[in-house]
């Protein structure tokens, strides 16, 4: 006796599982699998939607979150961008009502604008390049310094399609976003082209952004 699967039992097993699955997936085998890259890797795990990228609307949607996460906690923002040229700020001023929680974007995309904006070190610069842990740190404590707000986030990265090496490929972007408390950096590598390693990168600083504007749980959590 056959399983049902919703097909007459006059078709042969193998026909009918295979009728099934048309009719339920749409597709023979069943859905496909989330597509993977072998040997990649990122430093740390993430588990949002922006590896896929984000529409315009979802990124409204998430600069909202980050507003409301402000609003709750009385914080200003502001932001210091280089790889996004000006996106983060764009997506954050979109929201109506952006002033009360949004102070300031600056695109430092030199390094001559790092320094002079930001107050980034030329040894750091020169050291680890405009890429790297290092400067990024630097860029979100320094706008943290000069600006009256209580959290920051910088983004300095590889857009592509050239500018990549073996230790920095295309689609490499550094990340810091700081507060009063600490300051921590992330490195991500995303794939696609100029526009997608730009959109995500819009993403993952504003899902930064929510983290650490996230309430503090109680002592020993």
């Amino acid at each position: 006796m056959f399983p049902r699967t919703g097909v007459g039992p006059g078709l042969p097993g193998r026909r009918r599982r295979i009728v099934a699955a048309v009719r339920r997936f749409g597709m023979v085998g069943g859905p496909r699998p989330a597509r993977r890259t072998p040997g990649r890797r990122f430093d740390t795990p993430v588990a949002i939607s922006y590896h896929d990228g984000m529409t315009d609307a979802e990124l409204r949607k998430l600069a909202r979150r980050v507003g409301g996460a402000l609003q709750a906690r009385g914080w200003m923002l502001a932001v210091a961008e280089s790889c996004t040229g000006g996106w983060i700020a764009k997506v954050l001023t979109d929201v109506p009502g952006s002033s009360g929680w949004f102070e300031r974007g600056v695109v430092s995309y030199s390094n001559r604008a790092k320094v002079e904006l930001l107050g980034v070190s030329p040894q750091a610069l020169e050291t680890h390049g405009a890429v790297s842990e290092a400067v990024v740190r630097e860029m979100a404590e320094g706008l943290r310094a000069r600006a009256p707000v209580q959290v920051t986030v910088a983004v300095s990265g590889i857009a592509g399609p050239e500018g990549g090496t073996p230790d920095k490929p295309v689609g490499t972007v550094w990340f810091a976003w700081s507060t009063a408390a600490e300051t921590r950096a992330r490195r991500h590598r995303f794939e696609g082209d100029r526009e997608a390693v730009r959109r995500r990168s819009v993403a993952a600083a504003l899902e930064g952004v929510l983290r650490a504007a996230a309430p503090a749980g109680p002592a020993g959590d």
